[in-house]
């Protein structure tokens, strides 16, 4: 076999599929976020703004965040020295740890390197701990979710998106004495919709059924304190384990799942994916936890405030355009374009044309026919940027004639 004709194969169909992938050379300006500086192929250099970010709040640039990094570097240095069983537990582990329990209102948190390495690692450790788990899964669940259920073996069962009447049908034709586990997400980020929370807690509390919720895009963004969809709504005390991010809205890294103290030490003790990994950097697990500790008050709540009215402007000036908004009320802005090819040239042109930085999304993060633009305003996006963006929005569709009717919510 040719393994280097296997490899140009490979990457051949993703260029013909209008789906390659390329890294943008971009470098965040301290305090001046969203604006960076882009640094072309050719080693030019150009001011762009930011769109497509993840830390929603701006809190990766945040003095709180920084300070409480600099006191951990210069009082730890810069790693962990292992895994948390060996030498990667320090007082500003657990430190975060506390914060996010108390976030959720839970026991127990566990720290882990990504949100995606505690959902794969959770999900697939379950069935470890209950013998015979059948797990419910919902069909656009992230792929760390349905990577932790697959490595799981075992049962499971896939429910339409957000249905929650086909979850009740799958639920009632198993075996009632079964142990079960309903495993959603409160906001599904590729369309910005809502996961149904108090309907799904109505079911699993029907059927005997834990929960567990994905609120990676939600954490840090809505709720009194920051704790995410299932606090605003009030469900948060119906849920059994929470995952959640400390790489989006909290500006950092790493992920966790909150549950009860049981819960929590069954899974540190048993789940691969936490045992033989190096624990985040202490400086990392500082900043995070005055992140979570920061957007718990008034002043985090200003800048979730300030977030969604940035949404809801975006959102009513590209409709008023007649561009093909996909609007579930989240703070999310996705724009159908339905091609990846037009996908790709729309955000390559975006970029060098007007300094605007927003990537595609494509096959398969989300279905073919279905490749869109996602925008994240943040509180730090003022109007003159979203000015700029409409008006480029506006002049790129008409360039490249393409559709305006509304794609419904």
């Amino acid at each position: 076999m040719s393994y280097d004709a296997a490899l140009d194969t490979a990457l051949k169909r993703l260029h013909d599929e209008g789906r390659y992938r390329t890294f943008i050379d971009i470098e965040r300006r301290k305090d001046h976020f969203p604006h960076a500086t882009w640094t072309r192929p050719d080693g030019s250099q150009k001011d762009i703004t930011v769109w497509c970010g993840n830390d929603y709040l701006g809190m990766g640039q945040h003095p709180a965040v920084l300070a409480a990094m600099h006191e951990a570097l210069e009082a730890t240095g810069a790693g962990s020295g292992g895994t948390r069983n060996i030498s990667g537990t320090t007082v500003y582990h657990k430190r975060l740890e506390a914060e996010l329990a108390d976030l959720h209102g839970k026991e127990a948190a566990l720290v882990f390197t990504s949100a995606y390495i505690a959902n794969d690692a959770t999900l697939s450790t379950l069935r470890l701990i209950f013998p015979g788990l059948i797990i419910y899964s919902d069909a656009l669940n992230h792929a760390s979710m349905i990577e932790g259920v697959r490595r799981g073996g075992g049962e499971k069962r896939i429910f339409r998106h957000n249905d929650v009447a086909h979850l009740r049908a799958l639920m009632a034709a198993d075996d009632p004495a079964a142990p079960k586990l309903i495993a959603f997400e409160s906001i599904y980020s590729m369309d910005g919709d809502f996961g149904p929370i108090a309907a799904i807690c109505d079911v699993a509390d029907e059927f005997g059924a834990l929960t567990y919720i994905d609120e990676v895009h939600a954490v840090g963004m809505y709720g009194p304190r920051g704790a995410g969809v299932a606090e605003r709504d009030r469900q948060m005390h119906r849920i059994d384990l929470i995952n959640g991010t400390l790489a989006k809205a909290y500006g950092v890294f790493g992920g966790y799942i909150a549950a009860s103290a049981k819960m929590v030490d069954a899974i540190r003790s048993y789940a691969p994916g936490f045992i033989f990994t190096t624990s985040l950097p202490p400086a990392v697990a500082a900043g995070a936890a005055a992140s979570v500790r920061f957007l718990k008050t008034s002043e985090g709540q200003k800048l979730r405030d300030a977030q969604q009215l940035h949404a809801r402007v975006l959102k009513l000036r590209l409709k008023g355009m007649g561009l093909p908004i996909i609007d579930h009320g989240s703070h999310i802005v996705p724009v159908h374009v339905g091609d990846p090819i037009h996908c790709k040239m729309l955000s390559d042109m975006l970029l060098d044309t007007f300094g605007i930085y927003v990537q595609p999304i494509n096959f398969p993060t989300v279905p073919r026919g279905t490749e869109r633009l996602r925008f994240t305003p943040s509180p730090v996006h003022d109007s003159a940027q979203i000015e700029a963006l409409v008006k480029a929005m506006d002049t790129l569709w008409r360039h490249c004639a393409l559709n305006r009717a509304e794609v419904s919510a």
